[in-house]
């Protein structure tokens, strides 16, 4: 009999900063909204996973780290001009949306799909795609799985995933879509997702590619060889950040500080550049973008330096991906999260 790891239904929201913890957010303020009640508490608070690896993941001494991580730091140095001034709030795929429902946190950075229902009818919006993802399925090489295996050929799997995300139904429809059965285990988090895959509990790991990647150069055991497939993913993932409907300044805050981040990328204004790139702009939308002649970030109710800081503390695009994405095996050339000048869909609208 295979070992089975207990799946946990529920797990209490922990938060944690960089130099300590934070209370929950205030009320949003009557005057400006969210972004002066971020202002007046002096951090913001951020929603992340802490169990995705190369996206957002908890260190030995309580800090994230990962892409989705770095964002929640670039919105921090835009609004109140320390990427420092952060409150992570680590979410369960379950409980992600809630918190933006309730107001837990400010803003979501965590792995989230844009989807209709989520857009539709349950009271948040989407911020611009960071990472165009789709889901795929692991297994062991043991078990007569290899890169071109297909969903027809996990009839009678036992396959486990997140709870509470898109993948449950994604996994359910493709096997009904092939006419093959297989068992569903869900559990609270990847983390748990994964011992039970170790254990063998599981003989098949389905989720977002990007996480099924990250734990396959990570969490490999030496007497196992895991493989994903199929070589086409099963589905489009697009992953946003979120925040709760009917605050647009806020919105547009969250939207701009991912273009700029965007914009930086196809300009190649970077973290180390990015001081005398603001001195002598390379052309009029840097300048603006950096808070010189004809900025628009006063209009927004930010410092005119507003994205400077997001990038020369935090960095552009490509940056934050190179730093984290890569390193657990993900690349951008060749895939959707390629530039729009190399083929792929990362693209901002102009800061005009």
């Amino acid at each position: 009999m295979r070992p089975v790891l207990v799946a946990v239904t529920a797990v209490a929201v922990t938060v944690s900063a960089c130099s300590g913890s934070a209370s929950a957010p205030d009320e949003p303020g009557s005057g400006g909204g969210l972004l002066e009640t971020v202002r007046d508490r002096g951090h913001l608070v951020c929603g992340v996973s802490g169990t995705a690896v190369g996206f957002s993941y908890t260190q030995a001494d309580g800090s994230q780290r990962g892409f989705d991580a770095d964002y929640c730091r670039a919105v921090a140095a835009a609004v109140l001009g320390d990427a420092d001034a952060v409150a992570f709030v680590t979410l369960t795929s379950a409980e992600r949306i809630g918190a933006v429902q309730t107001g837990a946190v400010d803003v979501l950075f965590r792995t989230a799909t844009h989807t209709q229902t989520r857009d539709t009818h349950l009271g948040v919006d989407f911020g611009p795609v960071i990472y165009y993802d789709g889901q795929r399925l692991m297994a062991r090489a043991s078990d007569g799985y290899t890169s071109s295996s297909t969903v027809a050929d996990i009839d009678g799997a036992v396959v486990c995933a997140n709870a509470g995300t898109t993948t449950e139904r994604n996994i359910v429809d493709a096997a009904a879509a092939e006419g093959v059965e297989i068992t569903l285990d869900t559990f609270e988090n990847h983390d748990i997702v994964i011992e039970n895959f170790v254990a063998k509990a599981c003989d098949i790991v389905t989720g977002d590619g990007s996480g099924l990647v990250g734990r396959k150069n990570t969490a490999q055991p030496e007497d196992q060889e895991w493989v994903i497939f199929p070589p086409a993913p099963i589905s489009k993932e697009p992953l946003a950040p979120v925040y709760a409907q009917g605050d647009p300044a806020w919105g547009d805050v969250i939207d701009w500080v991912v273009y700029a981040t965007i914009i930086a990328d196809e300009k190649s204004i970077t973290s180390a550049n990015v001081d005398g790139m603001a001195a002598d702009p390379p052309d009029a939308e840097a300048q603006r973008l950096l808070g010189g002649e004809g900025e628009l970030q006063s209009g927004m109710g930010l410092a005119p330096d507003a994205f400077h800081q997001a990038i020369r503390q935090v960095g552009n695009y490509d940056e934050i991906f190179e730093r984290h994405l890569v390193p657990v095996g993900l690349a951008r050339e060749g895939s959707p999260n390629a530039s729009w000048r190399d083929g792929g869909l990362i693209y901002a609208p102009p800061a005009r």
